[in-house]
């Protein structure tokens, strides 16, 4: 039986039991028991290698010791405890000391432990039951048979497509082509001992290609401090309890030994002022969660102008302004909507091709996450620019490249039976090029096309300057005129002249009635010039050279809708302006 055919054929025991409700629960139930498994055998591996190893694990509570089938006289395989005592044992013995007397501080491997339990539960309440999963267990999965460990990822994407069946929004698989090819084109070094972080890390995908990168680096003269720093410069964070589970059984599955570095916490729940230089890390991968929002109060200290709770947004800011180092390399997936969207959206990304060089943008077709989502994702490859502090803005992304990846021959969607393969990416690898000499070697193509972001940009703020321009003269007429009236309302402190009082309120009345519409008029004027400057931040760009196709997708339809609708309002919104402005003046004159 493989090990797809095995989780489910555990999880349909688990149906049985009375205590275990629902996919969630069953992962979670699965997810514990898989960890004290793995983590079992993996420390038989270290008493091996060290015989002085000490496990954090009291000794009855060790797998081998309650939960490993053991051969009796007769050779048969036998558990260690009855069915009748074993969820007593478990519930009253195993997870006490699990949670409360494993102390994080005493080393690594403690916290490890403690992390892993204090939000696991045990849902089974039939003994014979639980006996019958671990069982199977023992029977089917051997992890130190490193082609069970290499398979585990079939495990994971059947276990995440349960956990979204469960209701787990925001938590899908990423396919291991992508991950592959991000680290590939990220290219973390180990000799230069360059650190790798994924701050939304789930089950570990990211990292573990990480390591893989890193292991692939070695040669004759590596040596142990080399199989040591691949530990050290891999570092995760996890905010759900099953995912965190998940990675940290899959690093000790690939041979990182105290996988402390995953941490179990909610990366945007930090105080934005918390964050320091020790932070930084050279690359950052990831795939931030998308579509989801953050509970009030989450976030509530970030800067003014990039707080929201939209958490890829928030994953964004973070990345650019406290968890890369400057010049450290980052690989982003992202939606199609943060490409065009608009508002705290439009934000960010000014923030993105202002303190970074976004050198590549990869265009991803539909259906490579399926079947968790159908939406279009782009994988954003960027460098932070060193910090220019001379009081004048500076933007670091001159050139985007963007590369539209298309379906192999054949292929009209990607499913999870054709899933996106790692060869596909060949054509982007050898067109890639060096960043160090700017790309110079890349080429247009029917794929391939670059904008001059920095002309378009200067275009946009040349169009829109004189209209700025005009808003902030306004705005200081308006001001001046507000000021007066101010100093006529200290002129009424103590003067009790029932007429003196009068004449300065209407003084006051008239000068505020002047300012007002010279207000809507600076209004008007930084609307008309955002209209000029904002849309030079729309990254959703087509691929000039491919063949205009007509598409009766109704997603790209209702895309086309949506974008008519809100042409139709933006230029209602326009001649609302534009009117209300005519209006004014006409009325200023009259007044006048």
């Amino acid at each position: 039986m493989n090990l797809s055919s095995t989780i489910k054929s555990i999880q349909d025991i688990m149906r049985k039991d009375d205590g275990v409700d629902g996919d969630a629960q069953r992962i979670g139930q699965l997810t514990w028991m898989l960890f004290l498994k793995v983590f079992d055998q993996r420390e038989e591996e270290w008493e091996d290698d060290q015989p002085d190893y000490r496990s954090p694990l009291p000794m009855r509570l060790r797998w081998r010791n309650w939960a490993a089938y053991k051969a009796d006289a007769e050779g048969k395989k036998m558990p260690q405890i009855q069915g009748s005592e074993l969820i007593p044992f478990i519930n009253n013995e195993l997870f006490p000391t699990l949670k409360e007397e494993i102390l994080a501080s005493r080393s690594p491997l403690h916290k490890v432990i403690k992390q892993v339990f204090e939000d696991a539960n045990n849902y089974m309440k039939s003994g014979p039951l639980m006996l019958a999963v671990i069982e199977k267990l023992e029977e089917a999965i051997d992890f130190h048979d490193f082609k069970t460990r290499a398979n585990l990822g079939d495990v994971y994407e059947q276990i995440l497509n349960d956990l979204r069946g469960a209701g787990n929004a925001g938590e899908f698989y990423t396919p291991r082509a992508i991950t592959r090819f991000m680290v590939d084109r990220v290219n973390p070094n180990l000799r230069k001992r360059e650190t790798v972080l994924d701050p939304a890390c789930g089950t570990g995908g990211f990292l573990t290609a990480a390591i893989d990168h890193f292991r692939h680096q070695f040669d004759d003269a590596s040596s142990a401090g080399d199989q040591r720093a691949v530990e050290a410069q891999i570092r995760g964070m996890e905010k759900k309890q099953l995912p965190h589970l998940l990675c940290t059984t899959n690093m000790l599955l690939h041979g990182i030994d105290v996988p402390s570095q995953i941490e179990h916490c909610n990366t945007l729940n930090r105080q934005w002022n918390g964050w320091g230089a020790r932070d930084k890390v050279d690359c950052l991968i990831t795939n931030p969660p998308f579509g989801g929002y953050e509970d009030d109060g989450v976030g509530g200290d970030y800067p003014a102008d990039l707080r929201t709770r939209e958490t890829a947004d928030m994953f964004i800011a973070l990345i650019i302004k406290k968890l890369l180092k400057e010049n450290g390399r980052a690989a982003v997936v992202l939606p199609d909507g943060f490409l065009f969207g608009d508002g705290i959206k439009a934000t960010l990304k000014k923030l993105l091709l202002r303190d970074c060089k976004l050198h590549t943008i990869v265009r991803l077709p539909k259906g490579v996450f399926a079947p968790y989502t159908t939406i279009k994702t782009n994988l954003l490859f960027f460098t932070r620019g060193a910090v220019v502090d001379d009081g004048h803005e500076h933007f670091h992304t001159e050139t985007i490249w963007f590369y539209e990846h298309p379906y192999p021959a054949g292929y009209k969607s990607y499913s999870k039976t054709k899933p996106i393969r790692f060869e596909e990416f060949k054509p982007e690898q050898e067109w890639w090029g060096d960043e160090a000499n700017d790309f110079a070697d890349r080429v247009e193509n029917s794929y391939a096309w670059k904008v001059d972001f920095k002309s378009k940009r200067e275009q946009a703020e040349a169009a829109a300057a004189p209209h700025w321009q005009r808003a902030e003269q306004l705005n200081n007429e308006a001001a001046a005129l507000e000021a007066q009236a101010s100093n006529l309302r200290k002129c009424l402190v103590g003067s009790t002249d029932a007429d003196d009082r009068k004449r300065i309120e209407a003084q006051i009345a008239a000068l505020r009635e002047q300012a007002e519409p010279i207000r809507l008029q600076a209004r008007d004027a930084q609307s008309a010039g955002d209209r000029q400057y904002w849309p030079v931040f729309n990254l959703d760009l087509k691929n000039p050279n491919a063949p205009e196709a007509e598409s009766h997708d109704p997603d790209v339809l209702l895309a086309k809708y949506k974008k008519l609708l809100g042409d139709i309002e933006e230029t209602e919104n326009k001649l609302k302006s534009e009117l209300g402005a005519a209006l004014a003046h006409h009325f200023v004159g009259e007044s006048a």
